[in-house]
């Protein structure tokens, strides 16, 4: 590559993310979008000649980096008065990082956001409302309103959405097979997924990595009516304690039983795909939202497929949602240049042919379509599901989560998953501390 990557550091465990919507319901689309959708990417070359340097964020795997510097490349070589300084991390050590960034006033322009943080740097007025760029700057006439407004804390724009994808289990299917199952059952129910667990361990694989506790949890609960928080998340948006004890209970059992890999040797990969047993061929699949199968596809490299949640009741628990956003910080000194690398990253085709819908289903409609012939099979089975799932899913619960809260639930959820404490104590535990701090907030 061109450039050295500026790397950032120390580790953090979350992944929340939250979405709805699909099928564009807004049909008005501007010159602008069609021009900087149609046209050929030299342009969208800036309207400005001042030399301005923009640094950009983001978490992800080798893939993401990889290409999202080309995306960079090429519109460095459209606007040769931009030089962007890219920085990235696996997940877990990007959150800390940008922490004392935040505090120091000396955030990047450009932070890829996690919908689980977006809440807390927006109300710390440390995100740039982005309502004054809509449709001037960053073109969004072709994208979905229900989609776009995921990005909206209390009537400000905070992040644009990159995508949109949906959870799923991903695995391969050969390994499936060596556990004696021909195909994951259609509909299928958390009780059948015990059954394939232990038949995988039975066979000398795992079943899967795990489950982010905040994101499967929360799943779970919305099949119930629920969700981890309630509307305004100032509470915990469930009130008996059966349904934690009952998540949990199902998962740490799976992890003492061996048919899941012990918190170790969970601990010891740090979320890096490429470290993960479906990729060495000892686990049969991942949970994971749909915009990360191409990443695992491309390290695992063999045949893989996506299967929906668990049920009953999975419709009440799916739901779309955008895979993380592009913001603008407050304290960045080219604003409206930041904006113009968002607009160029939303709408401008060639740039998502190198993409390839990586970080979810493209927005814009423009976009999904002019990929169609574009992408990978991998990357048609992405859209393929998401399309599919669509019809499946519920809108989606608020953003207001905390980071605190979930660091808490995943540190009780290690902590079991360890056998240190029993899912009754933990559920009690989380209770009395998760309500302290949203009360608190």
């Amino acid at each position: 590559m061109k450039k050295r990557f500026a790397l950032l550091a120390v580790p953090m465990l979350l992944s929340m993310l939250a979405g709805c919507g699909g099928n564009n319901n807004n049909t008005q689309d501007s010159a602008a979008a069609d021009a900087a959708t149609n046209q050929p990417a030299k342009a969208t070359a800036a309207s400005s000649s001042e030399p301005v340097t923009l640094r950009i964020a983001w978490w992800g795997s080798d893939t993401r980096h990889s290409y999202t510097q080309q995306v960079i490349d090429m519109y460095e070589a459209q606007n040769p008065n931009v030089k962007i300084e890219p920085e990235y991390a696996s997940f877990d050590d990007y959150w800390k990082k940008l922490a004392p960034q935040a505090a120091a006033n000396r955030l990047p322009d450009i932070v890829q956001m996690d919908v689980s943080y977006i809440n807390q740097y927006g109300s710390n007025g440390q995100l740039e409302d982005l309502t004054p760029y809509l449709n001037k700057t960053i073109q969004v006439g072709d994208v979905n309103e229900n989609v776009l407004s995921t990005g909206v804390i209390d009537s400000k724009q905070y992040g644009i959405p990159l995508g949109v994808n949906v959870l799923g289990f991903q695995y391969d299917p050969a390994l499936l097979k060596k556990a004696g199952v021909d195909a994951i059952p259609e509909n299928w129910t958390w009780d059948q997924y015990k059954e394939i667990a232990m038949k995988a361990k039975d066979a000398g694989l795992f079943m899967d990595s795990s489950m982010a506790a905040d994101i499967f949890f929360n799943y779970y609960l919305r099949t119930k009516g629920l969700s981890l928080y309630n509307t305004d998340g100032s509470a915990l948006g469930y009130d008996d304690d059966a349904l934690f004890r009952d998540f949990f209970g199902m998962t740490s059992d799976l992890i003492a039983k061996g048919a899941v890999p012990s918190q170790d040797k969970l601990s010891q990969n740090k979320g890096v795909i490429e470290e993960s047993d479906i990729v060495k061929g000892t686990g049969i699949g991942m949970w994971q939202w749909s915009n990360q199968y191409v990443a695992l596809q491309i390290a695992v490299n063999r045949p893989m497929e996506l299967a929906p949640m668990p049920g009953p009741d999975m419709e009440k628990g799916l739901y779309m949602q955008p895979s993380m956003y592009w913001s603008v910080t407050a304290n960045s000194k080219s604003k409206e240049e930041a904006a113009k690398f968002i607009d160029f990253w939303t709408n401008n085709a060639e740039a998502n042919k190198l993409i390839k819908g990586e970080r979810g289903v493209p927005i814009s409609s423009k976009i999904k379509e002019s990929l169609a012939t574009e992408l990978t099979d991998s990357g048609k089975q992405v859209f393929k599901f998401v399309a599919d799932m669509e019809p499946k899913t519920s809108p989606m619960s608020p953003p207001v989560g905390s980071p605190e809260v979930v660091a808490l639930l995943t540190d009780l959820a290690e902590q079991m998953n360890f056998g240190q404490i029993k899912p009754d104590a933990a559920a009690a535990q989380f209770r009395k501390e998760a309500s302290e701090i949203l009360a608190n907030r």
